[in-house]
């Protein structure tokens, strides 16, 4: 990784599983993409509301759109866990409404 971009990103074993994020941030590029490309978010926003500096949105972003489809195929893979966690645990309404229904 270039200088400049390790000033503003970086990754770490252990530390959000190693995927790039916003330095001394747990914030990750992914997280900047999904909420400026997915939720309409301005990057002005999306800096605002985590009190980041504006310069490290806009490399995340440039980041994202170098590795654009290693970060898609990330966020694929997450958003598969948890629908795969959701269907196999049951919230305990689900659970009490399913006993009560004898399924």
């Amino acid at each position: 990784m270039s200088d400049s971009l390790s000033r503003y990103i970086e990754q770490t074993p252990g530390i959000r599983g190693g995927r790039p994020r916003i330095a001394g941030t747990r914030i990750t590029v992914a997280d900047i993409a999904i909420m400026h490309l997915r939720m309409g978010q301005s990057l002005e926003e999306v800096a605002g509301r985590y009190n980041l500096g504006l310069a490290s949105v806009y490399v995340a972003m440039a980041y994202y759109y170098d590795r654009r489809e290693e970060i898609e195929r990330s966020i694929r893979e997450d958003l598969a866990f948890v629908e795969g966690f959701q269907r196999s645990n049951l919230s305990l309404l689900e659970d009490k409404a399913r006993n009560l229904s004898g399924d």
